[in-house]
């Protein structure tokens, strides 16, 4: 299988992250794509009608796209039991509010680096900063319980996604007020799957 991958895209960290913790290194190869929504450069167009990573080619020849599917299959391939049916809910539910942070903090990013300086909208900005701080508020108040128990693909998205805030948006300082949340993640980050896939 191949990886189309980036080092620096939180939504390819995850599955970059779940294939080590899975044990799968050796089947998948990773391949680098580069890119914007407004120059596609090197992302895989041709397997991933949207441009966009990750996108894993299976070995006969099907795309399977966006992190999410990517991550139940190769879950799902290993056995490696991250979307335990007993709490698979929750663990959607975890995912899903991960990967809508990833995505917030991204459009956050592509608005200073691809829009000209007089176009660019600071209340929008604002906009998206908001759905990370109201995420954060209910991740530190309900899920407490949740992200002390056993390893799943919730906790290894969450973990991606406070780690593209550290690597983008690191002054805006989403531990403060979020002791709960920022003990968890001091822990998570010590894992050897975490630890290899931090951007750079």
């Amino acid at each position: 299988m191949k990886l189309y991958s980036s080092p620096t895209s939180p939504f390819a960290r995850k599955v970059r992250a779940l294939i080590l913790q899975a044990g799968l290194a050796p089947e998948v190869e990773l391949v680098a794509a580069a890119g914007t929504p407004t120059a596609p450069g090197t992302m895989p167009v041709d397997q991933n009608p949207l441009g966009k990573i990750p996108t894993l080619l299976l070995d006969d020849g099907k795309a399977l796209y966006d992190s999410r599917v990517i991550c139940r299959y190769l879950d799902q391939r290993a056995g490696a039991g991250l979307y335990p049916e007993a709490r698979l809910w929750d663990v959607l539910t975890l995912e899903a509010t991960a990967d809508g942070m990833m995505e917030a903090a991204v459009l956050m990013v592509y608005e200073s680096r691809l829009r000209p300086e007089d176009l660019r909208f600071a209340p929008w900005v604002e906009g998206q900063w908001s759905k990370v701080a109201r995420a954060l508020e209910a991740l530190e108040a309900d899920w407490t319980a949740h992200l002390a128990g056993p390893l799943d693909m919730g906790q290894i998205a969450l973990g991606c996604a406070l780690g593209y805030l550290d690597f983008r948006h690191g002054d805006r300082d989403w531990r403060a007020g979020h002791v709960n949340l920022a003990a968890w993640e001091a822990e998570f980050r010590q894992r050897p799957s975490v630890q290899a896939t931090i951007p750079a």
